[in-house]
């Protein structure tokens, strides 16, 4: 088992890893909307916080040698269910080779972003 970090995506608040590796297999801790350079939420709504989270896991699974199109499930949570098609909209332009994927909607999430994603990948 390896433990993943890399500088170009939030450093974890908590006592976890960014990713783990394992058996040929990539699990990411869940994304935020974390600018990795000042560790704030990123300005805008559901669209610019999607993008950021995208970009922190294409980071993340770029320092485990994995990428995006190697993911083969996703859990996303989001935080208000009508934010689901601008969410989908801004996912599905990362997600291209559409793995399975799980989506619901939580009480609050930290820092009180709007979605959090996490991934299994292949390494």
């Amino acid at each position: 088992m390896e433990r993943i970090f890399t500088d170009n995506a939030p450093a974890a608040i908590g006592p976890y890893s960014q990713a783990v590796a394992a058996n040929g297999l990539i699990f990411t801790s869940g994304q935020i909307a974390l600018d990795p350079a000042t560790g704030e939420v990123v300005a805008g709504g559901i669209r610019e916080q999607t993008q950021r989270i995208c970009e922190n896991l294409t980071a993340v699974l770029a320092a485990a040698g994995s990428s995006l199109e190697k993911v083969i499930k996703t859990t996303c949570f989001l935080a208000d269910m009508s934010d689901f098609a601008a969410f989908n909209e801004v996912y599905g332009s990362y997600f291209t080779g559409k793995p399975a994927r799980s989506c619901v909607a939580v009480k609050a999430l930290p820092k009180n972003v709007l979605a959090e994603v996490e991934v299994i990948a292949l390494a």
